[in-house]
């Protein structure tokens, strides 16, 4: 990572800090993706810090006096700033700071004494007499300029309690566009060792700000958001120390939220048509208020956007509907094009206000395999201000807005919550009743803040490395049919170790934490397997007949004709998300997806899982070639070209755990252990044969399918005892029933059936609302009866598929009429 280089170079030869003296540093807060801590102390106090803005770079300490207590820093210090210009350029100290120049009077750096002017390579200064000079820096700086100040706010603050500390104390007036401020926190003293790189700490994770002047200003006279106006809003994720949650559902989904960045600040509203509700004008003319600081500058609204112009004109601000321009003063917009990202992130930074609303569900629905979290247009501009939309939706409904005691104290909050369950682990302290109900959420928080990838933050990377430490701490619960998961911290614990593990710079460290019975399988090196397909509007799974165990790392040669066409390569059969049930027997999402975009890509999964090639829809190979270089052999049978005694001899005892029997029209995936005794795979075959070309009879399409239908057998599936789809999705206790094909003579296989009859299913064939499943009741019969001799003039209980004189399935029997078929796909 860039900034571990940074760091190296900043803290080279430095063994220890010594901060023990009457000098009481201010803690400082980070924000943004460039800003990283130099030095912290054991209560996770940043004392001093760096970072990067436009093209040049600061560096804060949380005192002046260190400015000269530690000159070996200062030096180096002045050559990462001037990375350019060497030793050539002229580095300006405040005049006040003259045991600075002396300290470097052994240097062969140009120094001059004096007030800031243009033409210096670094300026270093207190913090307390940059008032007057801060936007000059502040170009300085974008223009590739260094600059290192010290100084505290916590005294400025105590004689100044009714001021904003991060917005008013003159060093934020300058440093705060790189994401650093001077609170008025004092850090604690004494003597700490400079660690090898970044030092990070889970007392760190804490809110930079209590919000509670910001809150009583944005909900003077709101007492109710009313967004009962049937549009789908999204949640919004809160994640920045500097990022608050406003209006919240009471299933804690936020759905206004505010943050400071840099000088500037920004309301977020998860759907674009709250801006022009007249029921939540109150709420937006503060907002707007709150966001113009009082310049009565002029408030640009996109030019979309005219009905929130309506409303937003009452505060008697200057409105005006225009593109961005640099000169507004609040800039309002919605979340669904970066194509001005850096500008108005600038614009932000240096004290421009921001309304940004708009959703991210549907882009999340339209762009499957995209990643909302870093792809979606509004969340590149948002990250970096601690907000982002997530794909999840949100509804409409009337919400009591909060007390403001309640906003500070009672609220959820990403990096609050995540503080006080490191506090439980750490120190044994025990969660509030509040707090274990909060845990699911915070699991699934945990999860989208990671899927933000950005690996070069120094905020992210210690994230990630705390989220590890709490891994290796408590371990992950061995999830499993006969070890269910239902607590919420077990939950929460599933959620962590999967995610964290995906993003881990050394993943293998944290697998025996996560996974602990792996069994070491034998492997096959450069398995050859040929491609063809010809899909239509739909993708197609391609079968390889291999298997990666869990954590396990194969490459795979990709060929000319498929790279960079939309095929992927797909580990893992199970593609339920289970996330949604109260009890798991699996992790909720235990398949991965990657793109084949290289001559060699590297694939991966905690999980492991059956190596599938995703082809794209109207795509068309034949024969082309891929090799895995390293991977495990599945029991797989294929008609026409696996023989029977091949299968009896050898393949059926392959040691994957998951095994696979393609035919004609269908391909059935099952846990190995139910086909090891399966003598004749061409009788089920055979049978399975018969049954599809029935069902496309009775569809009216061709006996053979375009994509062959898919079985999976899942320990657990997303939705009823079977559902639709591609795969079919069935519990494991049904997996039997696919290959004996002496019981399903003499039971039938209504179930199977049902589901394949789904997806047969046209609209036109419907009378909605009133068939759905209901014609299925009238197909299935006519299926069963060409096939298991089923008189299709039995009544609709012939869906428990009496044969001859065989009694009904209990397990439908017994369901009452009204409860059998509760959605279309699903039984």
């Amino acid at each position: 990572m860039a900034r571990e280089q940074d760091y190296y170079t900043i803290m080279y030869g430095l063994q220890k800090l010594d901060l023990q003296m009457n000098a009481v540093p201010s803690d400082l807060v980070l924000i943004g993706e460039h800003a990283f801590p130099l030095a912290m102390n054991p209560r996770g106090q940043v004392l001093m810090a760096a970072s990067y803005y436009g093209k040049g770079r600061v560096v804060v300490l949380g005192h002046e006096q260190y400015l000269t207590r530690f000159p070996g820093l200062i030096k180096n210090a002045l050559k990462w700033l001037m990375p350019c210009s060497g030793n050539a350029g002229i580095v300006g100290i405040q005049k006040s700071l003259r045991s600075v120049a002396a300290n470097l009077n052994d240097c062969p750096i140009k120094t001059e004494l004096g007030d800031f002017r243009s033409g210096l390579a670094v300026y270093i200064t207190d913090a307390y007499s940059v008032e007057n000079c801060a936007k000059d820096l502040i170009a300085f700086i974008k223009a590739g300029g260094g600059l290192i100040m010290g100084g505290q706010a916590w005294h400025w603050a105590g004689t100044h309690p009714q001021e904003n500390t991060l917005k008013n104390f003159p060093g934020n007036k300058v440093c705060s566009v790189a994401g650093i401020y001077f609170s008025e926190r004092d850090g604690e003293v004494g003597i700490f060792a400079v660690t090898k790189q970044i030092p990070y700490s889970w007392l760190v994770l804490s809110t930079g700000k209590d919000f509670k002047d910001d809150l009583q200003f944005l909900l003077e006279g709101v007492s109710e958001f009313d967004i009962q106006c049937g549009i789908i809003a999204s949640e919004v994720m809160v994640h920045g120390p500097l990022a608050f949650p406003i209006a919240v559902t009471p299933a804690r989904k936020v759905f206004i939220a505010g943050a400071y960045y840099g000088q500037g600040r920004v309301i977020l509203l998860s759907q674009e048509g709250y801006m022009s509700r007249d029921s939540l004008s109150t709420f937006l003319i503060n907002a707007i208020r709150w966001l113009d600081e009082d310049r009565k500058g002029v408030i640009g609204i996109e030019p979309s956007l005219k009905s929130a112009h309506t409303v937003l004109s009452k505060s008697g601000l200057n409105c005006q509907l225009t593109g961005f321009r640099k000169d507004l003063s609040v800039y309002v917009c919605t979340s669904y094009s970066d194509a001005q990202c850096a500008e108005i992130q600038e614009f932000v930074a240096e004290g421009g206000g921001l309304m940004i609303g708009g959703h991210a569900w549907y882009y999340a629905q339209t762009h499957c395999g995209c990643n909302v979290m870093t792809d979606y247009p509004g969340n590149r501009i948002l990250n970096k201000m601690g907000l982002s939309l997530l794909g999840s939706t949100l509804s409409g409904g009337l919400y009591k807005a909060p007390t403001i005691e309640q906003s500070c104290k009672e609220r959820y909050h990403f990096r609050n919550m995540l503080h006080r369950f490191a506090e439980h682990v750490y120190l044994g302290k025990e969660l509030t009743n509040h707090e274990q109900s909060w845990l699911k959420q915070l699991g699934n928080d945990c999860a989208s803040y990671l899927q933000m990838r950005c690996h070069d933050s120094a905020a992210y990377t210690s994230m990630v490395a705390v989220l590890s430490d709490i891994v290796k701490k408590l371990g992950v619960p061995q999830v499993c049919s006969n070890c269910p998961v239902e607590s919420a911290k077990d939950r929460l614990m599933l959620y962590i170790g999967s995610e964290v593990y995906k993003v881990s710079p050394d993943p293998d460290a944290l697998l025996p934490y996560i996974i602990k019975d792996r069994p070491k399988l034998p492997t096959v090196s450069n398995a050859r397997v040929r491609l063809s397909a010809k899909t239509e509007g739909c993708e197609e799974w391609i079968s390889t007949g291999l298997y990666v165990s869990p954590g396990m790392k194969t490459n795979i040669a990709v060929p000319p004709e498929i790279i960079w066409k939309n095929w992927q390569v797909q580990l893992g059969c199970q593609t339920d998300d289970i996330g949604g049930a109260e009890v798991l027997k699996r992790a909720p999402v235990v398949h991965e997806r990657f793109p084949l975009d290289a001559e060699m890509v590297q694939v991966c999964s905690l999980w492991g899982g059956l190596i599938y090639i995703v082809a794209p829809p109207q795509s068309k190979v034949n024969g082309v070639e891929i090799v895995v270089r390293d991977a495990v052999q599945a029991p797989y049978f294929k008609s026409g070209e696996t023989s029977v005694a091949d299968w009896v001899d050898r393949i059926r005892q392959a040691p994957a755990p998951w095994a696979e029997l393609e035919f004609e029209n269908i391909i059935m995936t099952l846990e190995s252990k139910f086909i090891r005794n399966l003598d004749r795979p061409d009788e089920v075959a055979k049978f399975w044969d018969t049954i599809m070309r029935s069902i496309a009879d009775l569809a009216a399409k061709p006996s053979k399918f375009p994509r062959k239908e898919r079985f999976v057998a899942d320990v657990q599936i997303s939705a009823g005892f079977m559902h639709a789809g591609y795969p079919i999705m069935m519990h494991t206790v049904s997996a039997p029933e696919l290959v004996n094909v002496q019981e399903a003579y003499k039971k039938g296989l209504w179930g199977q059936i049902h589901e394949l009859g789904h997806n047969q299913q046209r609209s036109v064939w419907e009378f909605p609302p009133h068939t759905n499943s209901h014609h299925l009741d009238t197909d299935e019969p006519e299926s069963l009866s060409l096939f298991f001799s089923i008189p299709p003039s039995d009544p609709p209980l012939v869906r428990v598929y009496r044969h001859n004189k065989a009694k009904p399935l209990k397990i439908l029997e017994e369901q009452p009429e009204d409860q059998r078929d509760q959605e279309q796909s699903t039984l």
